[in-house]
């Protein structure tokens, strides 16, 4: 390499097949979960929006029917909240309708439904989490390992030189110190949104966690008052 071309560009071309593999790794990594930051962010806006709406509705004094009806109306277009009321009431209605009595058996397979829905509706929500915290605490082993690999064969050429100066010398570990830096420009951000998400996202377990219960003692309270099959308001 020339030593005065020392650009970034250079850099990368005139680095080893192997260290340009890893640094096309790292630039995929960095693509990749840059696509997921965005996505999961409009992701978690969309869901924090849907379920202080559907909160509001619920607290606003609409009947249980009217939310059961419009919740099965449009169930893909609203929020985790709305579906896990919705699970809840189609099976505390089915038990109703097999008039089955007893609260506690009646309260505890309502539960069951609303915290099986509460999990599949988690799990979307978590979905690509999972890939920024392997890129946040990969991506920097895989540019060392580029970094280890590139200063190798900087030294092995050095070994058929009969002077070594730092005009030599620099251009090579530069090369290689490029994979290091790319592994840290892809893990920054994915460590970043991983932590900023994985807080907001307990923010949104402990919201519907608690609508579970609160809707839970309403629909003990009903049963207890009314004994009717299906309950009308809270």
């Amino acid at each position: 390499m020339n030593s005065h071309d020392m650009s970034i560009l250079s850099l990368v071309l005139q680095a080893s097949w192997v260290v340009q593999l890893v640094m096309l790794i790292l630039v995929g990594a960095s693509v990749a979960s840059w696509a997921t930051i965005f996505r999961k962010s409009q992701t978690l806006k969309r869901v924090r929006s849907l379920n202080d709406g559907f909160e509001q509705d619920f607290w606003s004094g609409t009947s249980l029917n009217d939310l059961y009806a419009s919740a099965a109306h449009h169930a893909k277009q609203g929020g985790p909240m709305e579906r896990i009321f919705a699970s809840g009431m189609r099976e505390y209605q089915k038990l109703r309708e097999r008039r089955i009595a007893d609260v506690n058996q009646l309260m505890d397979g309502t539960r069951r439904a609303m915290r099986a829905s509460f999990q599949r509706e988690m799990d979307e929500v978590e979905s690509g989490l999972s890939f920024l915290g392997t890129v946040g605490s990969v991506s920097p082993y895989i540019g060392l390992f580029g970094t280890v690999w590139g200063v190798m064969h900087a030294f092995t050429g050095f070994a058929n030189m009969e002077q070594i100066t730092l005009a030599t010398v620099a251009p090579g570990i530069a090369e290689a110190l490029v994979a290091t830096a790319m592994g840290l420009f892809a893990a920054i951000p994915a460590v970043t949104a991983y932590n900023r998400y994985a807080h907001q996202i307990d923010r949104v377990a402990s919201q519907q966690e608690t609508f579970i219960e609160e809707f839970s003692n309403i629909l003990q309270r009903n049963v207890g008052a009314t004994g009717s099959n299906t309950p009308s308001g809270h």
